[in-house]
């Protein structure tokens, strides 16, 4: 693409400004001519040819321009008899050198913002700016539009016309016509006269289509009265507020791309996503939040930092109402969409702009995201990684995993839900799932050489902390064993229950026979297990049957204090009421004397209160057992019927999940 710049006018209107320098030297602001504006607009979007034809004071104009060192391959081409033509015979005089690719052409008095420059160049098709919110002009350049292409450019147009500025990008297909029929008219002898006069005769086959800048900046500047004017809209301009929001940790070549393009619309304002956010959009983050904030604030041009508490931008938008919000065109068909939505609507009430930019895919990013996933899959990253999101969000949710797969779907399931995304946070190695997975009863009888595998099979596909079901832990030195295998493989919690002998399980209840262990003896095997540990990052839970072996909730309290005093780091408190009266009652009263040791739930009965109702009573960590085990069996049973009964597959697809789907869950490494 190539920048054509038409500076051959007398400018004598400007009076004494442009007394011994062309009209495109004038100066519009501390630190920028017309011109000097121009050029530099040209490098930012990276336009290195430009084509600028002179007249009054050449060489002037010739040597300011060499003045500016700017990274620019500028051809000059002076009319010789600029005081008689006007810029028709300015372009005849420059045709050789612009037949052989796209042009951007501008009159050298024009003044416009970066944004209208970028909109220009990223048309795909032949345009000029137009505005339909300014009034029509007098004696000024006037488009009338057909269709959605414009017919006539003039200043005596004013039918179906709009404010036109000579600020164009033309194809090149249209701009040989048009400048074929500038060669007709300037070798005529036609040459006093504007090129758009040209344009006119071939307009129905010279496609130039208006592009609408409203009330952006584009001016040109004929008098004194015009350059206050322009300087002033210029100030207004170069104090819009652009937003946009990032929840990297790490900063590429492809973030600093996008915000240096943010940086040519106006004062750059940068949003870095809480670690809530982060946690609950993609993944836990490595850096914290602080440190991501600081990142940002050390990049150059950047005005200064918020944080974002939520995805949704609703909040931030309407407090700093920017002029501009960019984004990548990755949340177009993203699930992210509805989040655009919102965006577009909110900005839509006070006249903002979203601004997106194709969104890279370059594979070294994919690599370098591919890195970050292997670091937060490392046990000694993962194994903390609980007690963080506890201390961060103050409840958690963990999802039942029992293979690889079903780990990937606690891993990358998440929803968009009123403006805030939810995904589980962590996921629960059950032993009842686990046996069920196997075939084998739920009695303790898969060995923990197993079950580790499991893990493994979980842990090498997904990267969110393990709760470990422990049963009932076993024997205190096997217990021991067990803490320091779990701690090496980098899982975060292990729950232990409070019973003894043969398990059976809890939602069983007194229907048979379960023995409670004593206070003394759980005590002592949480102390074993303490001391095992080599971090601090691991975490035992006391799970307490009291309630669950109907002996109440002063039992369960009894127990529950003294297992924090063993060093329980956490307590689980279980029912198997469909009322949650009892549990209610239990963390009442737990956290009248302890506020801070974490508690514990599996709702599988007290399936009808939300997660919010047990954060509002204190509760930290919510655990859904076994729902993809009890979801999964009747869905296979279902289809395994349906084949039998029907002699062929057919009759089930509409019930199986596509293969590619399940394979889009698959990490390729």
């Amino acid at each position: 693409m190539k920048a054509v710049i038409l500076n051959s006018g007398l400018g004598h209107r400007m009076g004494a400004i442009t007394k011994e320098h062309p009209k495109c030297m004038t100066e519009i602001s501390i630190c920028d001519t017309i011109l000097s504006r121009q050029l530099n607009q040209l490098v930012s979007f990276n336009i290195s040819d430009v084509v600028i034809t002179t007249g009054y004071f050449d060489q002037i104009l010739i040597d300011y321009c060499a003045s500016l060192h700017l990274p620019l391959n500028i051809s000059f081409v002076k009319n010789p008899i600029f005081d008689s033509t006007n810029y028709i015979f300015s372009i005849y005089c420059a045709k050789e050198m612009l037949k052989d690719d796209d042009i951007i052409l501008m009159h050298g008095d024009l003044v416009f913002e970066n944004y209208v420059l970028e909109s220009i160049i990223n048309s795909n098709n032949s345009c000029m700016t137009v505005s339909s919110t300014l009034p029509v002009p007098e004696k000024d350049f006037k488009a009338v539009i057909n269709n959605g292409r414009i017919d006539k450019i003039g200043i005596e147009f004013f039918e179906n016309a709009l404010t036109a500025q000579p600020l164009y990008k033309i194809k090149k297909d249209d701009w040989l016509i048009w400048l074929e029929a500038i060669e007709r008219f300037c070798d005529s002898g036609n040459r006093n006269c504007y090129a758009e006069k040209a344009f006119n005769e071939v307009s129905d086959r010279c496609i130039i289509k208006p592009l609408d800048i409203c009330n952006l900046l584009c001016s040109e500047i004929d008098t004194p009265e015009d350059l206050e004017s322009v300087s002033n809209k210029l100030k207004q301009a170069d104090e819009r507020t652009v937003y946009m929001c990032f929840s990297t940790e790490y900063v590429h070549s492809g973030h600093i791309s996008i915000i240096n393009k943010a940086k040519r619309l106006g004062r750059l304002i940068i949003g870095v996503l809480s670690d809530e956010a982060v946690s609950s959009y993609k993944r836990f983050p490595l850096i914290p939040f602080d440190e991501r904030k600081s990142l940002m604030e050390h990049i150059a041009g950047v005005e200064y930092v918020v944080e974002q508490k939520t995805l949704s931008y609703a909040d931030i938008l309407r407090s700093l109402k920017p002029d501009f919000v960019v984004h990548g065109t990755d949340w177009c068909e993203s699930f992210q969409k509805p989040i655009r939505q919102e965006v577009c609507s909110i900005i839509e009430e006070y006249g903002g702009i979203l601004v997106e930019y194709p969104y890279s895919d370059d594979p070294k990013y994919k690599e370098i995201d591919a890195i970050h996933r292997t670091e937060l899959s490392m046990p000694d990253l993962r194994r903390g990684r609980l007690r963080k999101l506890i201390n961060m969000k103050g409840l958690i949710t963990a999802i039942e995993a029992h293979s690889g797969i079903t780990g990937l779907i606690a891993e990358k399931t998440t929803i968009l839900q009123n403006g805030k995304t939810f995904q589980f946070d962590a996921m629960w190695i059950s032993s009842l799932c686990d046996s069920t997975a196997k075939g084998k009863p739920d009695i303790e009888l898969v060995d923990m050489t197993s079950r580790f595998r499991t893990i493994d099979d979980i842990m090498e596909v997904t990267t969110k902390p393990i709760i470990f079901d422990g049963d009932t832990g076993g024997m205190a030195e096997h217990f021991v064993y067990t803490v320091r295998s779990l701690e090496r493989m980098g899982v975060s919690m292990v729950i232990i229950e409070d019973k003894t002998g043969l398990k059976k399980n809890s939602l069983f209840g007194t229907e048979v026979k379960q023995t409670q262990d004593s206070i003394e003896n759980f005590c002592a095997k949480i102390r074993a297990g303490k001391r095992a540990q080599k971090t601090k990052d691991f975490m035992i839970c006391a799970r307490i049957e009291s309630l669950i072996l109907e002996k109440g909730i002063d039992d369960a309290l009894k127990r529950a204090f003294s297992f924090v005093d063993a060093g329980a780091d956490a307590i689980m408190i279980h029912s198997r009421k469909k009322d949650p009266t009892e549990i209610f009652d239990f963390i009442e009263q737990f956290r009248l004397k302890d506020k801070v040791t974490p508690i514990v739930l599996v709702p599988t009965s007290f399936n009808d209160v939300t997660e919010m109702e047990f954060k509002k009573r204190g509760a930290n960590i919510i655990i859904y057992a076994n729902q993809l085990t009890r979801s999964g069996f009747p869905a296979m049973q279902k289809v395994a019927r349906s084949i039998l009964e029907n002699h062929r597959a057919k009759e089930c697809d509409e019930m199986c999940m596509p293969i590619k789907e399940i394979i889009n869950l698959i990490p390729e490494e």
